[in-house]
C-alpha cells in the first residue's frame, strides 16, 4: 500500500469515527439523563447516583404500553402486506410481457420520487370516506404498495437465472410454484434488508400517524411520545429521555441480537 493510499485510508477511517461519535452522542445523552435525576442530567458527574424514578414517572404519566401495542400492530400487519404485494408486482414485471409493463415500471419509479407527505391530504380524504380514520388499518394502508420494495425485488428477480425457472417447470411447478419455490427463497436477503428498513421507518413514522389518529387506542409510540414531550408546564428532560428509551428499546434489542444478519443482508442485497 502506497503512502498516499495509507493516508487516504486513515483519513476515511478518522472521518467514519467522527461521524459515528456525532451520531451516537444524542443516544448516549438520552441514556445518561434517563438514569439520573433532573439536576444531574446536565452535570456529567460519574459519581452521581443512578435512579429508575424517571421510568416510573414516564409510565405513570402516559400509556406507553398501549402505544407500544399499537406500534407492534401497525408494523405487524403492514410488513407482510408490503412483502406480498411487492412480490407479486415485481414477479409480474420481470417474467410477464404484458402490454404497458414498461409504463407500469416507470410509474413505480415515479412513485419513488414522490414523498408521502405530498399525498397526506388525498390519503386522509380517501380513508375518511372508507371510515378508517383513527384506526390501526388507516395508519398502514397508504404504505402497503411500496415502490421501494417493488424496485428492490424486481432487480433481485432479474438477476435469477432463467434456467432455474425452466428446471422448476420440468419438475411440474406452475407459475405460483416457481415464484414461491425459486424466486422467493433466493431473494431472502433482499426481503430481510427491506424488512429492516420498513420496520425502522414505520416504527419511527410521526407525521401521518399524528394526522390520522385521535385517540390513545390507536396512537403509536412516536405520536404518544410527541404529545408526552410537549407539556404546558415545563419540560423534564430526564423523564422525556426515559420515555424515549422505552420507545426505542425494542429496536435496540433487535439490532443488538441480529446485527450480524443485518449487515450481511444489506451487503448481499447491495451486491445483487
Amino acid at each position: 500500500m502506497t503512502l498516499s493510499r495509507k493516508f487516504t485510508y486513515s483519513l476515511e477511517l478518522f472521518g467514519a469515527y467522527v461521524l459515528a461519535i456525532l451520531w451516537i452522542l444524542p443516544l448516549l445523552y438520552a441514556f445518561w439523563a434517563a438514569f439520573h435525576s433532573s439536576s444531574d442530567a446536565i452535570h456529567f458527574d460519574l459519581t452521581s447516583p443512578l435512579t429508575l424514578d424517571n421510568f416510573r414517572k414516564a409510565i405513570n404519566q402516559a400509556p406507553f404500553f398501549q402505544y407500544g401495542i399499537n406500534t407492534f400492530l401497525v408494523v405487524g400487519f403492514l410488513l407482510p402486506l408490503q412483502l406480498l404485494v411487492s412480490t407479486l408486482a415485481a414477479y409480474a414485471l420481470v417474467r410477464f410481457n404484458f402490454v404497458g409493463s414498461k409504463i407500469a415500471f416507470a410509474l413505480v419509479l415515479v412513485q419513488l420520487m414522490i414523498t408521502p407527505e405530498i399525498l397526506i391530504v388525498q390519503n386522509y380524504g380517501t380513508l375518511s370516506k372508507l371510515g378508517l380514520v383513527d384506526t390501526i388499518a388507516g395508519i398502514g394502508l397508504p404504505y402497503v404498495a411500496s415502490a421501494f420494495c417493488i424496485f428492490l425485488l424486481r432487480q433481485t428477480f432479474k438477476s435469477i437465472p432463467k434456467e432455474l425457472e425452466d428446471a422448476a417447470e420440468l419438475e411440474g411447478c406452475g407459475t405460483m410454484g416457481i415464484l414461491w419455490r425459486v424466486y422467493v427463497p433466493l431473494a431472502m436477503p433482499t426481503y430481510l434488508a427491506f424488512s429492516l428498513v420498513s420496520i425502522s421507518h414505520h416504527w419511527n413514522n410521526f407525521l401521518w400517524p399524528l394526522i390520522i389518529t385521535n385517540s390513545v387506542e390507536t396512537r403509536p409510540l412516536t405520536v404518544g411520545l410527541g404529545i408526552f414531550a410537549a407539556p404546558e408546564s415545563g419540560v423534564d428532560w430526564s423523564v422525556i429521555s426515559a420515555a424515549t428509551i422505552l420507545s426505542i428499546f425494542p429496536l435496540l434489542i433487535a439490532f443488538l441480537l441480529f446485527q450480524k444478519q443485518f449487515v450481511q443482508s444489506f451487503m448481499h442485497a447491495g451486491i445483487k
